[in-house]
């Protein structure tokens, strides 16, 4: 290892130009890193993939990575995204359905994920650049889970030690608090091999941490937590102005998906109106549908939003994350809509936080962001989806918004100080150089 300027790959196939809600951490990480002194290469997914297999993008996010971040684009069998024929090659043109039956064949000897020829091609990349200008430390975030097969192998090839964090669950399903594979499936094999061979591995909260440990006991000494956090370099935390004397105004700022309690929250909201509380006000939701372009209509139908808008509810749309401060700017009461369970904190809740604003949760109880809103003093809970229960929820938080109590925001966002990302990743870089420096021996 340098010691003055470690190296770090890092394999991250949701980077920007992307705009994923797992970029945001990869982003943070990989400037973090940079910042601190690591030469940092990101391996990711081709520009392709985001404008034509997925349509899911946001270039305002290019200029907020470090110039200093080398980044190298691997390869990606786009055989399960192409619909145009034009592109199909002589095979599959001339033998459309033999080629898919060929694909699918070929899909039960690969590893399991839908992704993971990208990472055959990381692993290739990741060898070439290894042969160049050796690396110290492999750093990999999943999903897709491709990008720690790819670590493992480099690994092997190379000795190099290697890191994998889990800003999402492989064999855990969120939403159903159960295994996402059945007994038997690869997934686990290869779930045990990689962290067995692990330097250490990441997650984003205790609750998801301890289920590895449990699964996992011989790994789980190189478990570690690193929480999300708020970007200062999009979002600051300076006092925001006071509502005026009009209706007050209701957001969720996030990506809408068809796990998120909208249905209740909109009944709920509806109900806070019917009381007469803050007449006039809005609920306004701002953000993605879905994951993937082509999935709103779908979505909107699934959401019971398809129709004519209720009264004093909006969908704007997304926003791009450098513009956002000023949708929160433009709100009075910020609305934590989460799907899941306990292993789900959300990275959003962080921002909400550090606008120093009344928050109304509308999600299950249990939800792992409890742990941090429990020392929010602008917190407003319902206790869980009765409609009643977060109408009023809704009208103390608007409340909260009208009295606006200086000492009350300035508590608020002292609280969110702690939680940038830079602080989350302090010790999470101490750490990584530490195994650099003795690679990766246990």
């Amino acid at each position: 290892m340098t010691p003055e300027r470690p190296r770090l790959l890092y394999l991250a196939y949701y980077f920007p130009p992307s705009r994923a809600s797992g970029v945001y951490r990869a982003r943070a990480t990989a400037n973090h890193f940079a910042a601190a002194g690591w030469d940092v290469t990101v391996l990711r997914a081709p520009d392709r993939f985001f404008t034509d297999a997925v349509g899911s993008l946001d270039e305002s996010l290019i200029d907020t990575v470090d110039p200093r971040i080398a980044q190298v684009q691997a390869d990606l069998d786009f055989f399960a995204w192409e619909t145009d024929v034009r592109r199909f090659g002589r095979f599959r043109g001339n033998f459309p359905f033999l080629a898919k039956r060929v694909h699918r064949w070929r899909q039960r000897f690969a590893f399991p994920d839908g992704y993971h020829s990208w990472g055959d091609s990381a692993v290739e990349e990741g060898l070439r650049l290894h042969r160049e200008r050796p690396f110290d430390l492999v750093l990999a975030t999943g999903n897709p889970f491709a990008a720690f097969a790819a670590a493992y192998r480099l690994g092997k090839r190379t000795g190099l030690p290697y890191v994998v964090d889990y800003r999402d669950s492989w064999t855990l399903d969120l939403f159903a608090n159960a295994d996402a594979f059945p007994p038997g499936h690869r997934a686990w094999r290869w779930e045990r091999r990689i962290l067995d061979g692990a330097a250490g591995a990441l997650f984003v909260n205790e609750a998801l941490r301890s289920w590895h440990a449990e699964r996992y006991p011989r790994a789980a000494d190189r478990m570690h937590v690193v929480l999300n956090g708020w970007d200062p370099d999009v979002l600051d935390d300076r006092e925001a102005a006071p509502p005026g004397d009009g209706p007050l105004s209701y957001a969720y700022v996030g990506t809408i998906t068809k796990v998120q309690p909208v249905q209740p929250l909109l009944e709920g909201f509806r109900r806070m109106a019917a009381a007469g509380s803050h007449p006039g006000a809005r609920l306004d939701l701002y953000g993605h549908l879905g994951f993937f372009a082509g999935s709103r209509g779908a979505l909107l139908r699934e959401l019971g939003l398809d129709g004519a808008e209720p009264e004093g509810f909006g969908y704007r749309g997304p926003v791009a994350k450098t513009d956002i401060g000023r949708v929160y700017a433009g709100s009075d009461v910020l609305v934590f809509l989460a799907g899941g369970s306990k292993y789900v904190t959300s990275g959003k809740i962080f921002e909400y936080m550090a606008t120093g604003k009344p928050i109304v949760s509308v999600h299950e109880p249990g939800c792992a962001a409890e742990e941090l809103l429990s020392g929010y003093p602008l917190w407003f809970a319902p206790g869980g989806l009765d409609p009643d229960a977060i109408a009023r929820a809704m009208a103390e938080a608007g409340d909260a918004a009208r009295k606006a109590d200086p000492a009350a925001s300035a508590e608020a966002r002292a609280y969110a100080a702690s939680f940038t990302r830079d602080r989350a990743l302090e010790p999470f870089e101490a750490l990584c150089r530490g195994i650099a420096r003795e690679g990766g021996r246990r």
